[in-house]
């Protein structure tokens, strides 16, 4: 029995051993990683720290933050109308039914229609999304999209909303629901994307039924108020005894109680018909809505996100169109390589011959 316990313990002290040096290896990256966008309590022992956050390390990060991305915009105004700044600024998005004229809209709907090309999809729950990179490839086959996200109001929305001019990665992407058996989709559960500002718009191809899938959106929750700091402090310091792993992860899920408690309104339901923008900051609670059925959401759909504690507002190297407009096949190549390297298995699958109108998703 004594042998037993000995040998157990030598087992321990090699474990402690092993990870003090691992620790002491990455202890700068996780060091550095809180100068960055890095959001997960469960990746950086210091970002997940309950003492280091209970002496407000991520209410802080948040607060700096906040204050960078004001900043930001105020030196970004002059890209989009007075109206259109004071609905972002009041409630997180804008929204713009009729964003194209008939004839263009029609055009770029026709042009994503014969769309046929490698996407990549994934599942979560039981909702599919299909993305298909808008690459040089492409856009030279659909020039009325090409001309779309070059259009001012497009680029100057999108930036204006993200506190950067700076290119955000844009996609054809398709939302299935009910396309398979797994549990409910996480993305219905209201949320905030990260502890910054970030951007996310689509020009929706289709219409969006109320219970079809519509995105859902908590006016003025993207505000850092007295309110909100408190929450994000609360839950950052309970973070050990949390649930759900998304929220690990650093996106939060958020309960209509807590909305309620820090003082928010019912989340807005965006029903809309086809070439309806929306525009939002995603540091704003949202989500996807339910639907009652199997649906298919097709949309132009752009996404940026920046290191939040960046002073300035440019400088950015895939603002650079011919390299900007590959980064989403150059980053779905490089997670390939890493997953044939043993790396974590790649969430994004890829399917060839596929249009964004499909209504059938990938077997996983």
């Amino acid at each position: 029995m004594r042998g037993f316990a000995a040998a157990v313990g030598r087992m321990g002290v090699v474990r402690d051993a092993k990870w003090l040096a691992r620790s002491a290896v990455l202890a700068p990256v996780w060091t550095a990683q809180l100068a960055t966008g890095a959001k997960s309590f469960m990746d950086n022992p210091l970002i997940g720290s309950p003492r280091l956050n209970a002496w407000g390390l991520h209410a802080r990060r948040v607060q700096l933050a906040d204050r960078l991305a004001q900043s930001r915009r105020r030196r970004l105004a002059h890209l989009i109308s007075a109206a259109n700044r004071a609905a972002f600024d009041r409630d997180g998005f804008v929204v713009k039914e009729g964003f194209l004229s008939p004839a263009q809209f029609a055009a770029v709907l026709a042009e994503v229609q014969a769309h046929r090309a490698v996407g990549r999809e994934t599942i979560q729950g039981n909702a599919v999304t299909r993305r298909m990179p808008l690459d040089p490839a492409a856009l030279a086959q659909m020039p009325g999209v090409r001309a779309l996200l070059r259009q001012p109001d497009w680029r100057g929305l999108i930036r204006y909303a993200g506190s950067y001019d700076a290119a955000p990665v844009e996609y054809i992407q398709t939302i299935l629901t009910h396309a398979g058996s797994g549990p409910n989709d996480p993305q219905c559960d209201l949320h905030s994307d990260t502890f910054h500002s970030s951007v996310k718009a689509w020009l929706f191809l289709t219409d969006v039924p109320a219970d079809e899938g519509p995105f859902v959106y908590v006016p003025g929750s993207h505000r850092l108020t007295p309110a909100r700091l408190a929450w994000e402090h609360g839950r950052s310091v309970g973070m050990a005894q949390e649930a759900n792993r998304l929220t690990r992860r650093g996106s939060f899920r958020v309960s209509a109680g807590e909305l309620e408690a820090m003082g928010l309104p019912a989340p807005r339901v965006f029903a809309v018909p086809a070439n309806t923008l929306v525009v939002a900051d995603t540091y704003g609670f949202h989500a996807r809505g339910p639907s009652v059925r199997p649906s298919r959401r097709v949309e132009i759909w752009a996404y940026g996100r920046r290191n939040p504690f960046l002073p300035w507002t440019g400088l950015d190297v895939w603002g650079i169109e011919a390299l900007g407009q590959r980064r989403a096949p150059l980053v779905w190549r490089v997670n390939d390589l890493v997953a044939r390297l043993g790396g974590p298995g790649r969430q994004w699958h890829p399917r060839a011959g596929v249009s964004p109108f499909d209504a059938d998703g990938m077997v996983f």
